[in-house]
Parts: C-alpha cells; sequence; structure tokens
C-alpha cells in the first residue's frame, strides 16, 4: 500500500531528538494521523502490552526511531543494558507489527554495525566483515539483528520493512549529559561552559585525530520521508553526509561558531573508539536523496536549540 497523508503512522520514539525531527517533518508534509504514546503509558519493553498497541492502533506504517542510546561512555559501562532493551524494543515492535498485519515499517540503525577497521568509505556491503568496536558492540549487535529481522520478515512474510543506517546525528534536542551524550553534544556542552565561565581551555576526550561524520537530524528526517514509497531491493541504505572531520576540527569549528578561543587539553587516557568511519553514500544518491544542510547552518540551529533549553 502507498503511504500517503491519510495514513496512520505510529512514530516509536517520538521524544528523541531523531523521533521529535521526523514527527517535525511528516507534520510539515501534511499528515493528519500520526500516533504517538509517552513511555509511561506503553513500555516499548513490554512485549505483551506493545503487540496489544499494534493491534489495537493498527497503523499503516510504523517509524521504529526508539533505542537506548548514548556516547563512547554510557555504550562502554552498561553494555548489558544496551543489548537486552534494544533487542527487546526491536524485537517486541517488528514482530507486534507483524502479528498485527501491518505491512510497512523504517527501522533506524546506526553506522556503528560496520568493523572496527572497515574500509573506506564503508559501502553497505561491509556489514560482517571483521570484528566491531568493542566500546560499543552491544549496541551494534543489536542494531544488526534489526537489519536481519526486518530482511527475513520483508522476504518470508511479503512485508515491506526498510533499514535507513545513517551516520553520527546532531541537532535540536539532542542530549547534552556529559555521561551519556555523542561527541558533537559533548562539546558544545563544554566549550559553552568554558566560555561562560571564562576558562581558558577545554577537555576533549582521545587524542582528537579521529575522524567522524556528521548528518544534521532534518536531513535525517528528510531521507525517512524520501525512502518511504522508493521501490529498494537492498536490506538497507546508509544515510550520511559524505564528509568527515577530526574531532579537534569539530572543536576548533564550535568555538569559532561561538566567539571564543580556548586551549584545546586532550585526555588521551580516554579511549578514541573507531578511527574513522565515513560512509558510502552512493546508493542514497543513486536513488535521488542527498543531504541539503551545511555543517555551519546546522550548527546555527542546533546552538539556538541548545542555548534555550540550557541551565548551568
Amino acid at each position: 500500500m502507498k503511504i500517503n497523508k491519510n495514513s496512520k503512522i505510529f512514530i516509536a520514539g517520538h521524544n528523541g531528538m531523531v523521533g521529535s525531527a521526523i514527527k517535525k517533518k511528516f507534520i510539515e508534509k501534511g499528515f493528519k494521523k500520526i500516533i504517538t504514546v509517552n513511555k509511561k503509558k506503553l513500555n516499548l519493553i513490554d512485549q505483551l502490552k506493545v503487540f496489544n498497541f499494534l493491534k489495537k492502533k493498527k497503523p499503516d506504517l510504523v517509524i521504529l526511531a526508539a533505542a537506548k542510546v548514548g556516547g563512547i561512555v554510557a555504550n562502554s559501562l552498561y553494555k548489558e543494558s544496551f543489548i537486552y532493551e534494544n533487542l527487546q524494543i526491536q524485537n517486541n515492535i517488528i514482530h507486534g507489527s507483524y502479528k498485527a498485519g501491518i505491512k510497512d515499517l523504517i527501522f533506524l540503525g546506526s553506522s556503528c554495525i560496520y568493523p572496527k577497521f572497515s574500509r573506506q568509505p564503508i559501502k553497505e556491503k561491509y556489514i560482517l566483515t571483521g570484528a566491531l568496536e568493542e566500546t560499543n558492540d552491544a549496541y551494534a549487535i543489536a542494531k544488526i539483528a534489526g537489519i536481519i529481522m526486518c530482511n527475513n520478515y520483508s522476504k518470508n512474510y511479503k512485508l515491506n520493512y526498510k533499514c535507513l543506517m545513517p551516520s553520527n546525528m546532531y541537532g535540536p534536542n539532542d542530549n547534552y549529559d556529559l555521561q551519556n551524550s555523542h561527541f558533537f553534544a559533548a562539546l558544545i556542552r563544554k566549550i559553552h561552559e568554558a566560555k561562560t565561565l571564562k576558562k581558558k581551555s577545554v577537555k576533549v576526550w582521545g587524542s582528537g585525530k579521529v575522524l567522524r561524520e556528521l548528518l544534521f537530524v532534518d536531513d535525517f528526517a528528510d531521507a525517512v520521508y524520501f525512502f518511504l514509497n522508493k521501490k529498494i531491493k537492498e536490506s538497507f541504505i546508509n544515510i550520511g553526509s559524505g564528509q568527515d572531520y577530526t574531532i579537534e576540527w569539530y572543536t576548533k569549528f564550535i568555538m569559532k561558531q561561538m566567539g571564543v578561543q580556548l586551549r584545546i587539553d586532550y585526555d588521551k587516557s580516554k579511549p578514541d573508539g573507531v578511527p574513522k568511519k565515513l560512509l558510502d553514500v552512493s546508493l542514497a544518491k543513486k536513488y535521488g536523496w542527498k543531504s541539503k544542510t551545511s555543517l555551519r547552518e546546522g550548527l546555527i540551529q542546533t546552538l539556538e536549540d541548545f542555548e534555550l533549553g540550557y541551565r548551568t
């Protein structure tokens, strides 16, 4: 069935950075029947409640943006939670959608599914060709399981369960907790606090030499909308900006945008993570999609949102 503005769409994880951006995009496009539910009313880890919810609401499309996410600290310290909660959420929603007769689903993954020392830029076919990065292997394994699950449910049950794999994302409604955030959000907070408190330096984890690709969250929401009714034969597609820079470069870029000059102190006792993970986005481009927001424009919007919600 072709998804249109009268279709019922359930966005799981609508309060998070990614889910809220997708919800905003679909509202802008004129979709009226968007279904959301708070965690207090529906804990996605509870199988029976999820199955009953999907059976009762019977959406035409499910967008699975819900996940337990975090940066390098959280991923390293709470591996048991990351693999258990993410597998539970995915299994409940994917299998529950099948049981409820829902034909269309979009599963959102992560670039951490690829091997630690993958060839660059990373093509979709490089999945499962080497060992994962140790700090986030639990999260990555859960996401890989989601891809394989969607692919086989689609094949065997004649469903249309697509998977999109984004690079690192940033944007409004991000998480700035220094223990659980991703690197870009952590840098924004650290530099903002150093500027506010008139410090002379900012501490950055690792060597600052590793390379990271960033994608503005609204661009990813645009990709979800773009691939909604696209017929794709691949089990999943990379979604990224196609550019990467060092952590040191990002730190200086944010400082320049904030109008502050600070000495960068590198804490080399902290892990760097994967040395480089640049996605090959040629497949997405072949289908006609590419990112539109420049890093400067994305950072301006992110800083505006951060300063509105930030409390010292």
